[in-house]
Parts: structure tokens; C-alpha cells; sequence
């Protein structure tokens, strides 16, 4: 008898009752061989020009294709769920090979210290290791929650989705993604459009602000980064971040931990779904940055040990040393992970460089500096790029029922599919840091580094970015901790990329008149607000097939590294 076929596709298109395993044959074997592309992609460019892309969207494009082979256990790549957990390998590969394992090494090396690059490796796999921890205990919190923006997120999942269900949908994303891609050869910006279209409004307005003062700013003679006024504004607005973080951890009754809990019990639409209460409350976010907190200490005392600290500093030196390069570590990821949550961009390289400059004016000597700045360099990159795959994993999974155990479940395959991808990328980065060091492909971010160390400051640096932290501190106090509009100025004025700022500005301004425009003539309340979140839709799917389309651009700049 043959089956129904509309019984057999409702069937296909169910969720599993069980997520799919990170360590299943075939996904193992497909993350593998995908880590070991994205850690290549991921030192090559970072070497050749600077930059790591996103590799994401090109894992869930290349599970989608295995999953069409019609052979066997290869069609089990179809699932969404799968090419999530590859996605999330590459992805994680990518980022960790380059920022987070080469980019630290690359700086005992720049100094002429060679014999220091292994213990710097080691020094950097604890910090990437932590980083990656702390993003898995803390995800879905008020502070880091999964409703956030995270843009490269929201694009690998509606990637995947697209590829998975077609039609309009599929046709809207596609047609950004061409844009986007054809943008970014021509030179344009067009993922910060695409983050435009996402997030916060204040958030994303404050961003672009900073982009264009950035920009344009040298044009009337003021050269802000010469000047240390970004690095100054995010001193400010980290500080207020960084209370504003502390006090999030705090656990009220009757606050925002109860609303959560009580909205997880009542349901709203749905009592289990994925609008019912955070994953992550108050107590579970504290002990989640209290851990992350003592372990960066630990890894601060084996690169004390290992790089040879502990004989070259006095006991108090070093124990301030370590307890500096252990509240680094913390603060500089916990500023990059918010402002990429918020922007899709993170300013790893600028809150190294601050605490790089807070080295300098205490006089910390050239070696235990330089491997400051790598273990704080370590971290970040994977938070931030963790964050985004748990995010397309949280909008994939948002149809599963019972919807919270298949999400936690799922989260935990993502977070081991990402540690499979480290591991490559440790091996790649272990093998071939010498050949690309030896052949002078050095990340430039570490030689700016070195110089800055070998160089030092001009009088006044640290007295012009405490006067500009004020500004930045009240910024950031007004906007709040959801909005973090502090940081978001600052992280705007750091990258500075030219016309970035005019494509997030215009993407929020066509953002309100589309959303004014689809209001036209409905007078209910109830439909007004059905009317704004069909725009916000519609707007999510073409800011995601820009950053697509960027990403896939990146990506593609292989070639001319190579």
C-alpha cells in the first residue's frame, strides 16, 4: 500500500524528537573536512589581507548540496539540524585559526621572539577554549540574549531554511544575497546594510553614526584614531557595559528573572515555545562569567609560567600581571561578543590595542606585554562567532515541541560540532604557522601590535582617552544594556569603513518607510502591529541575503590571496 504523500512531506518537514548528534559518522566526516577549508580561508586571508570572513553561509550551502547526492547516509545532510551543526564548525574553524590561535603567536613572532610562539599557542588555546565555554553558559541571557540581532545568525539560518522550504521566502533572500555579493565587488559595504535591516533601531542609528563621523572626520582636519578618541569613548562605555553586566547577574523578586520564568509557565502563545522565558536566568549568567573569570586567571598563570613572566617580574608585578590579563580577557570578549550581537562587527583589534595602552602606562616590560596583548587577542572572535551560530540554531530550532529540551540539546551539539572545528584549527595553525611566518605573512594587526610596544606613547595618550571616556560612559548609561549604544558608537568610529556608515543609515531609513508605508490606510491596532511584523520579516530576509552575499564575496577573496 502506498503511503500518503501529504502524510509523508508533514512528516519530513516535523522536527526529529531528537536533535541530531555532532559526532554522527557522516556529519563528523563532513565537519572535519570542512574545518580543515575554513582554517585555511581563515589564515589566508587574515595573513594576506587582513581579514576573516564568515565561512558559515559556505558550510550550510555545501551541507545543502552533499544533502541533494541521492547516495545513501549522504541524503542525511538534508536536515536542517545537520547543516546546522556544519555551518557551525566552519564557521567556528575560520575564526579561531585566524584571530584567535595565529593572530596571538604572530606577536612574540613579530617581536623577534620565536622561542615564546609555542608557549603563546598554548596561552591562546586556553583563552579560545574559555572564550568558547563561557558564550555556551551564558547564551540566551539578558545579557546576551538569543533574541538579539546577531546578524551573521540570522543569515546562515535563513540560508538553510531557504534552501530547505523555497519559494518566496527563498526568492526574497536570494535576490539580497545577489545584491549583496555584486555590492562587495563593486568595494561596497553591503553586510553593513544588511545589519541595517536587523537589531536594535538605536543600536544600529548609534553605529552608523559612528561609521560616518569616522569616515569623514579626517576630511575637516581631525584624525580621531590618531588621537585615541574612539579608544578613549569605548574605555567609557566598556566600564558602563561591563556594571551594567555585573548588575544583570543580580537575581530580584518579582524582576525581570521572574517575569521570564513566570512568561516560561503562563506560555503567552505557547508554554513551551521559544517565546517562553530565556534558557539562561540570573544565577546560571553569574556563575557562567564567575567561571569564565577564574579560568582566564589559570590560563593567565600558564602563560606567566610557560612564557617565562615569573622570572622577569617582582611577586606583586605578577600578580598583577595575572589578575590584569585575566580581567582582559573577560572584558575584552564580553565588549566584542555585545557589539557583535548588536552590529554584526566586532572591534576585537581597538579594545586590544586599549589594553595594550593601559600596559604601557604601567610600564609593563616589552615580553610580559607582548604576551598580554596575544592572550587578550585570543579572546573574542569565537564568542562573538559562537554567538552567531547559536542564533541560526535558536531560529531553526524554534519549531520543535517540547521546543526548550530540543533547543538545549541542540545547542549542545552546536557547542560540540564547534569544538571539533577548534581542534582542527589548532592542528592547521600548529603545522603551518612556520611556513606562513617564515615566507613573511604575518597578520597585520600583530605587527601594529609590535610597533606600538617598540614605540610606545606620545604624553598626554592616556589623559586624552580618560576625557573622552566620559562622553562614552553617559552614552552608554542612557541607552541601557539592551540597547548598548555606547559601545556601538565606539565600535562605529574604530572600523571606520568607508561608506559603511551611509549603508547602515540609509537601511534604517528605508527600514521606517517600508514599515510606514505597509501601515497605509489600517486604522486597527491589532493589524497595524501584524502589518509592522510581516515588514520586520520582510526586511530580516533581504538584510540576511546581504550579509549572505558579503560573506560569500569574502570567501571568495581567496583567490586573490592566493
Amino acid at each position: 500500500m502506498n503511503p500518503n504523500p501529504q502524510a509523508t512531506a508533514a512528516a519530513a518537514d516535523a522536527p526529529p524528537r531528537s536533535h541530531p548528534r555532532a559526532f554522527e559518522p557522516v556529519t563528523l566526516v563532513l565537519t572535519i573536512v570542512l574545518s580543515v577549508l575554513g582554517a585555511l580561508i581563515g589564515i589566508v586571508l587574515i595573513t594576506t589581507l587582513g581579514v576573516s570572513p564568515n565561512t558559515a553561509v559556505i558550510g550550510a550551502l555545501v551541507a545543502m548540496l552533499i544533502g541533494r547526492i541521492p547516495l545513501g547516509v549522504l541524503t542525511r545532510m538534508r536536515s536542517k539540524h545537520r547543516q546546522n551543526l556544519v555551518q557551525s564548525a566552519i564557521s567556528g574553524s575560520t575564526f579561531a585559526a585566524a584571530n584567535s590561535l595565529l593572530t596571538p603567536i604572530a606577536v612574540p613572532f613579530a617581536l623577534g621572539r620565536n622561542d615564546l610562539v609555542w608557549p603563546m599557542l598554548g596561552g591562546a588555546v586556553i583563552g579560545l577554549a574559555v572564550d568558547s565555554w563561557v558564550l555556551y553558559r551564558v547564551f540566551d541571557s539578558k545579557l546576551l540574549p538569543a533574541t538579539g540581532s546577531w546578524p551573521a545568525g540570522i543569515a546562515a539560518a535563513e540560508t538553510i531554511k531557504a534552501g530547505d522550504t523555497g519559494g518566496r521566502k527563498a526568492a526574497i533572500l536570494g535576490a539580497g544575497a545577489l545584491v549583496g555579493f555584486v555590492g562587495a565587488l563593486f568595494k561596497l559595504p553591503t553586510s553593513a546594510a544588511g545589519v541595517g535591516f536587523l537589531g536594535n533601531i538605536w543600536a544600529l542609528a548609534m553605529f552608523g553614526i559612528g561609521l560616518t563621523v569616522g569616515q569623514y572626520a579626517p576630511d575637516f582636519g581631525f584624525d580621531l584614531g590618531a588621537n585615541h578618541v574612539p579608544h578613549g569613548l569605548m574605555i567609557g562605555a566598556g566600564l558602563v557595559a561591563l556594571v551594567q553586566a555585573l548588575l544583570l547577574m543580580r537575581t530580584r523578586k518579582g524582576g525581570s528573572d521572574g517575569a521570564d520564568q513566570a512568561e516560561s509557565a503562563d506560555g503567552g502563545a505557547d508554554a513551551d515555545g521559544a517565546d517562553g522565558g530565556r534558557t539562561v536566568q540570573a544565577p546560571q549568567l553569574r556563575r557562567g562569567l564567575l567561571e569564565g573569570m577564574g579560568l582566564f586567571v589559570c590560563g593567565a598563570v600558564v602563560v606567566a609560567i610557560a612564557g617565562g613572566v615569573v622570572g622577569g617580574l617582582s611577586l606583586p608585578a605578577l600578580v598583577g600581571w595575572v589578575l590584569l590579563a585575566g580581567v582582559a580577557a573577560i572584558v575584552h570578549q564580553l565588549i566584542v561578543g555585545l557589539a557583535a550581537m548588536h552590529s554584526g562587527w566586532f572591534p576585537a583589534f581597538a579594545v586590544t590595542l586599549i589594553f595594550l595602552i593601559i600596559g604601557l602606562v604601567l610600564h609593563i616590560p616589552t615580553v610580559p606585554l607582548a604576551l598580554l596583548v596575544g592572550y587578550t587577542a585570543s579572546t573574542g572572535p569565537a564568542f562573538a562567532d559562537l554567538g552567531y551560530d547559536f542564533k541560526a540554531g535558536w531560529l531553526l530550532r524554534r519549531d520543535a515541541a517540547p521546543w526548550r529540551p530540543f533547543e538545549i540539546e541542540g545547542r549542545r551539539q552546536q557547542y560540540l560540532a564547534q569544538l571539533v572545528g577548534f581542534g582542527v584549527a589548532l592542528v592547521v595553525v600548529a603545522v603551518a604557522w612556520k611556513a606562513f611566518f617564515s615566507d613573511g605573512k604575518v597578520p597585520p594587526v600583530a605587527e601594529v601590535y609590535v610597533t606600538t610596544i617598540k614605540t610606545g606613547l606620545e604624553p598626554g595618550t592616556m589623559t586624552t582617552m580618560l576625557l573622552w571616556a566620559i562622553p562614552g560612559a553617559l552614552v552608554q548609561l542612557i541607552g541601557g544594556p539592551s540597547r548598548q549604544m555606547g559601545v556601538l558608537l565606539a565600535t562605529g568610529l574604530l572600523v571606520a569603513t568607508p561608506q559603511a556608515g551611509w549603508m547602515v543609515l540609509g537601511a534604517l531609513v528605508v527600514r521606517q518607510l517600508y514599515t510606514v508605508w505597509r501601515r497605509r490606510g489600517i486604522a486597527d491596532a491589532r493589524a497595524r502591529k501584524e502589518s509592522d511584523e510581516q515588514a520586520e520579516n520582510d526586511l530580516s530576509l533581504v538584510g540576511a541575503g546581504l550579509v549572505a552575499g558579503s560573506s560569500l564575496n569574502d570567501v571568495g577573496q581567496l583567490t586573490k590571496a592566493l
